[in-house]
């Protein structure tokens, strides 16, 4: 569920893993520009560009509608990669390729994200803050970097009990079971997202789910 940094040990085996077995590592970064705690550290990409495919998109930056993504190939792979976009969807539209171009190419998009780190972080912790008292048995990972969280909850709670009470109650959160590929063998967690919300409505939200939880456990 959630993305972990890895060391520089860990780095160095995955790309060596890759080399000794001729594969290719994707490495989606698409929390890059919205890190928190600590400074970003250098795409794995960079330390071995014909092993790794390196993508991301405009979706969490901007927004979702614009549908535009990227990927650095290892160049023995650009010219399959490009035939297959081609058999997918027959090319994206250019317009929205020129406007995002000249938005990154003027500055726009650097002043941008420049103003919306400092929002998305106060509600990151609006969200740790209020989900320390409103469900002190919840256990949040994932938060260096982002615009969710992970929150494993206790053993034994019912995951689809507090999703659906929760409903019920106007707070509408995911279940983290639905991201597994068994999600019977899941934990029970929540997936809690803050990128759109206000900071009130994150903690009357949490504050909410803290009643149900309350009540169930």
């Amino acid at each position: 569920m959630s993305a972990a940094v890895l060391s520089a040990s860990r780095r160095t085996a995955l790309v060596n893993w890759a080399e000794h077995h001729d594969c290719v590592v994707i490495e989606d970064d698409y929390d890059a520009e919205f890190r928190y705690d600590r400074a970003p550290i250098g795409a794995l990409q960079g330390l071995a560009p014909e092993r790794v495919a390196y993508a991301g998109c405009a979706s969490k930056m901007l927004t979702p509608a614009l549908r535009l993504g990227w990927i650095v190939l290892p160049g023995w792979l650009v010219q399959d990669v490009v035939r297959e976009k081609l058999l997918d969807d027959m090319g994206t539209t250019m317009l929205e390729q020129l406007a995002l171009a000249r938005f990154i190419e003027s500055g726009g998009l650097a002043r941008h994200l420049r103003r919306v780190r400092p929002v998305y972080r106060r509600r990151r912790d609006a969200t740790l803050e209020t989900l320390s008292t409103a469900l002190p048995g919840a256990v949040p990972t994932g938060v260096a970097a982002g615009l969710h969280l992970y929150a494993q909850l206790p053993n034994g709670c019912d995951e689809s009990g507090l999703v659906e009470t929760a409903r019920q109650r106007g707070v509408l959160i995911e279940g983290a079971s639905e991201h597994w590929s068994d999600p019977r063998s899941a934990p029970p967690a929540l997936v809690l997202g803050y990128g759109s919300i206000a900071e009130s409505a994150i903690r009357d939200g949490l504050a909410t789910l803290g009643s149900v939880y309350r009540a169930m456990t």
